[in-house]
């Protein structure tokens, strides 16, 4: 069984690298409804606004089933333009993890959020460290000098992000990665194209896609 980190050690992490700030303390009786999930407008997504299914993406870049699924969600991605992903760093496997997500977050600033994320969902094996994520990342061709600014500048936002993915998570009772919210169902495990597709068919054939 794959050990995961509690929520005060992601905190813990987060405050403890260079690049972060300060998390302010979210609320216990904060009410968390599916909007929060879908409509975070920090939350890096691909696909368009008027997608007849939209899928939310729970993600930790030490996961080897979220690496096997990766390939066959961008197939999806890149092959049905009616789907929309939204991205969920959620890094609960190992303390990289979390640099790994905050890096990928990071490229956003600078519209490479998918090259960072396949650039480090590529890296072969689990318990990838530190430094073998940013020389992936690096290898990808992204600015690196234009992603040290966006963590120096950004820190709040990205850490505010994943504090929130977290969290999220923790109110739909998720336990790991990947999980994969599809119009009305939730679906986890490494999901291969054809499972992928089944279920947005699924999706699309509900009353409410109609």
């Amino acid at each position: 069984m794959t050990t995961t980190l509690s929520r005060r050690t992601i905190a813990g992490l987060l405050l403890a690298l260079p690049f972060a700030i300060a998390l302010p303390t979210l609320a216990q009786e904060q009410t968390i409804g599916m909007e929060d999930v879908l409509n975070d407008p920090e939350a890096p997504a691909v696909g368009p606004d008027d997608a007849d299914v939209t899928i939310v993406a729970f993600l930790d870049y030490n996961c080897p089933f979220c690496k096997l699924s990766a390939p066959h969600l961008k197939e999806l991605m890149e092959t049905d333009a009616k789907v929309r992903v939204i991205f969920k760093d959620w890094p609960i496997l190992t303390e990289a993890s979390v640099y790994g997500a905050q890096i990928a977050l990071a490229a956003k600033y600078q519209g490479a959020y998918t090259t960072a994320h396949d650039a480090l969902m590529a890296i072969p094996g689990t318990r990838i460290t530190n430094e073998a994520m940013l020389e992936a990342v690096r290898a990808s061709g992204i600015d690196m000098t234009k992603l040290q600014s966006a963590l120096d500048e950004n820190g709040q936002a990205i850490s505010d992000l994943i504090r929130r993915n977290l969290a999220q998570a923790d109110a739909m009772g998720l336990t790991g990665t990947p999980v994969y919210l599809i119009g009305p169902y939730l679906a986890n495990g490494a999901l291969d194209i054809a499972t992928f597709r089944e279920i947005v068919a699924q999706a699309r054939a509900e009353p409410a896609a109609q």
